[in-house]
């Protein structure tokens, strides 16, 4: 599912106009963004909680070239489900 098909998903459901759906979600995903990068989760209860996950520094190697390289610590965003959540996709999985 894209972002589009979301789009059409939430109008047609709610009658609200596609560009007002548009704009809305935009700014919610321009909200989670701005608050990961400030180092602040964003928690939405009953679906999950997008955090930002602490990557320790590693030793990588270039096959081709036969070198090995430091990767520094850095930190990355991820998405962790609630438990509700994935307790609801584990019984429709088993469904089908």
């Amino acid at each position: 599912m894209t972002k589009a098909d979301i789009v059409n998903e939430i109008a047609k459901v709610t009658g609200i106009e596609k560009v007002t759906v548009q704009k809305t979600i935009e700014s919610f995903m321009d909200s989670v963004k701005a608050s990961l990068s400030k180092n602040k989760n964003v928690y939405l209860r009953g679906f999950g909680s997008f955090i930002v996950k602490k990557r320790a520094e590693k030793t990588a190697r270039n096959i081709s070239k036969n070198t090995t390289l430091i990767v520094p610590e850095h930190f990355i965003p991820a998405f962790k489900p609630a438990k509700t959540f994935v307790n609801k996709i584990k019984s429709n999985v088993k469904k089908k």
